[in-house]
């Protein structure tokens, strides 16, 4: 049996933050990490971001082993036994453990009828596999009109390849932006040179010669490419959790201190559904925000630094020459009001819900976080009128 005072299940950005938390409160209590991934943690925005500008592959990594964690690579744990503290790996190892930490973020959505064809876009060899054969003139799918989908054929484009987005809504990220943004992006990207397919929906793939693929639609249609790529979302990953009879409603349930219904066992990041004061709701975030913030707050709690964590995440993304930062609950279904410098170019859309500011993005706009988290804290009243010019602060 190897011991440690801390564990944590997960070698994910969320998993690196916890053991910095640990270490501001304790210097040398021993700390193991079980990741299933074979590389030690890496910052996951780059591989569809940065890396595909020229960002150097060395820049990515965290780190960890320095601040004198057992990282243990290519390790899937098969059980827990809360009880007694132990946590058994797919080799038959054993771990006791003090404090418990859940950071095991979630799987890909896949599609029903794959083949085995398709990459599930989410990890460093994913990233390297593509870009490998991005290298080379050939044509991509892309399904998910998504986070990652977009970002992703916005990558591909950018480096020159041909590619078609097969996307089942009008629009893009038609479940985050306004109906009249997420429209507009589909005429952008078509600028940019990306076959843009909206409101099909992917039905199976057929191989044919040479190595191509022949993408199937609900609407009888096929589309020829070389590689499919999928951009799906996650799935919480909280199976183990489960079985050790932690409580899971649509991730991990945590308190304000991270801890799950097991006072010695917490979760933290895109697995964990914890209460956010700001929106007076639970909230489980995918984010890189809320990965590391989460993280660290969740160590330094498994350290004994009881510290609340009220934080309000953001994320951010770039499309091709557009970016943006949102803010709160940034759900299309809500009431929406943009306040335009220049129309779908620069500007701030604020999402409404009964009387109050719940999601604030940043078009175009830089360095406002924090004037839209103190926004989304208010009480309001608010109409959409009152919110003209009130960003940038």
């Amino acid at each position: 049996m190897v011991d440690y005072r801390y564990l944590i299940i997960g070698g994910g950005m969320t998993a690196d933050a916890a053991t910095t938390g640990i270490r501001e409160v304790d210097a040398t209590g021993t700390i193991g990490m079980i990741s299933a991934d074979p590389h030690p943690p890496y910052n996951r925005p780059p591989l569809s971001k940065g890396l595909w500008k020229g960002e150097d592959e060395e820049s990515i990594w965290r780190g960890t082993e320095a601040r004198g964690i057992q990282v243990h690579l290519g390790r899937r744990v098969v059980s827990i036994d809360a009880h007694a503290k132990t946590v058994t790996d797919d080799r038959g190892t054993v771990y006791s453990f003090q404090s418990l930490l859940f950071a095991t973020g979630g799987d890909p959505r896949r599609l029903a009828d794959d083949s085995g064809q398709v990459i599930y876009y989410r990890t460093f060899d994913d990233y390297r596999r593509l870009r490998t054969m991005a290298a080379d003139p050939v044509r991509f799918a892309v399904i998910g009109g998504g986070f990652i989908g977009s970002e992703i054929a916005a990558a591909l484009r950018l480096q020159g390849r041909d590619v078609v987005m097969i996307v089942p809504d009008a629009g893009l990220a038609a479940r985050v932006f306004p109906d009249a943004l997420s429209r507009f992006l589909v005429d952008y990207y078509r600028e940019k040179g990306v076959e843009m397919r909206m409101g099909e929906r992917m039905t199976g793939l057929d191989r044919r010669e040479g190595g191509k693929v022949a993408v199937r639609t609900a609407a009888g249609k096929e589309l020829e490419a070389d590689v499919v790529v999928a951009g799906l979302g996650i799935v919480p990953n909280v199976a183990l959790a489960e079985a050790a009879g932690v409580r899971v409603e649509n991730g991990i349930l945590v308190d304000e201190f991270l801890r799950t219904s097991h006072p010695d066992i917490y979760a933290a990041g895109d697995v964990a559904n914890f209460f956010n004061p700001a929106l007076g709701k639970r909230i489980r975030v995918e984010h890189e925000d809320n990965a590391n913030t989460m993280g660290r707050h969740a160590g330094l709690n498994m350290a004994g630094r009881a510290t609340p964590y009220h934080h309000l995440p953001f994320f951010y993304s770039d499309l091709f020459d557009l970016g943006y930062e949102a803010v709160g609950d940034v759900d299309a279904r809500h009431e929406t009001f943009a306040d335009w410098k220049e129309p779908m170019r620069e500007g701030v859309v604020y999402y409404l819900g009964e009387g109050r500011v719940r999601g604030v993005l940043l078009w175009n706009t830089w360095g406002q976080v924090e004037a839209a988290r103190a926004l989304i804290a208010e009480p309001g009243p608010f109409k959409a009128a009152d919110l003209r010019g009130r960003l940038p602060a």
